[in-house]
């Protein structure tokens, strides 16, 4: 069940790209306690430089939302803190994958795989997210999101380390019927909400 949650997690950060990737009223994670997480390089078609989370599901691939388009990414393993070099793999994204019914507008279907041009040399600080068996399909209550996104609502810079903060997955009407992982999470005042399609 936990790793399940980790997975469906990971999913619902993913659909926070780096503008809208909010950690917010989190706190900063264990260096490398998630050596599966992936900081996303996009290099943009303007020129400029933003980026997304991921995490690793195998040796050479990454899995993101498919709204984290870009011309060309640069995958960055190994990564706690972004000032940080040392031990950092840097690998270049040969192919995307995104659902083929994904749905901007909607943001439904927001799962891309990402092909990388060589494989990542597994380490302590590197490795594949751990992905469940079949289950019951029950959710788990108490999750943990994580990611490099802003920390603050009004900061328009990412966090340079990665960041977690605790949500709760709902099952509400809404997300039945648009069969989608909901979460919620305390945001100092308020909420947030998160939602993916499975």
């Amino acid at each position: 069940m936990f790793i399940h949650c980790e997975l469906v997690v990971l999913i619902l950060a993913l659909t926070l790209d780096g503008q809208a990737s909010a950690v917010y009223g989190g706190h900063e994670a264990v260096a490398h306690s998630r050596p599966y997480m992936v900081l996303l390089e996009r290099h943009m078609q303007n020129g400029e430089t933003s980026y997304c989370d991921g995490f690793l599901l195998t040796e050479d691939f990454v899995m993101t939302a498919a709204h984290c388009q870009a011309k060309s990414f640069t995958a960055l393993l190994g990564v706690h803190n972004v000032r940080n070099s040392n031990g950092i793999q840097r690998i270049y994204v040969k192919d995307t994958f995104p659902h083929k019914d994904y749905s901007a507008t909607e943001l439904i279907n927001d799962i891309m795989i990402l092909k990388l041009s060589s494989k990542a040399n597994f380490s302590n600080n590197v490795r594949p997210i751990a992905l469940a068996d079949r289950g019951d399909g029950s959710l788990p209550k108490s999750c943990s999101v994580s990611g490099w996104g802003r920390n603050d609502r009004n900061s328009k810079y990412m966090s340079l380390k990665l960041m977690e903060v605790s949500v709760t997955l709902t099952d509400n009407e809404l997300c039945r019927g648009k069969k989608i992982y909901c979460s919620e999470g305390e945001a100092g005042p308020g909420r947030l909400w998160w939602s993916v399609s499975l």
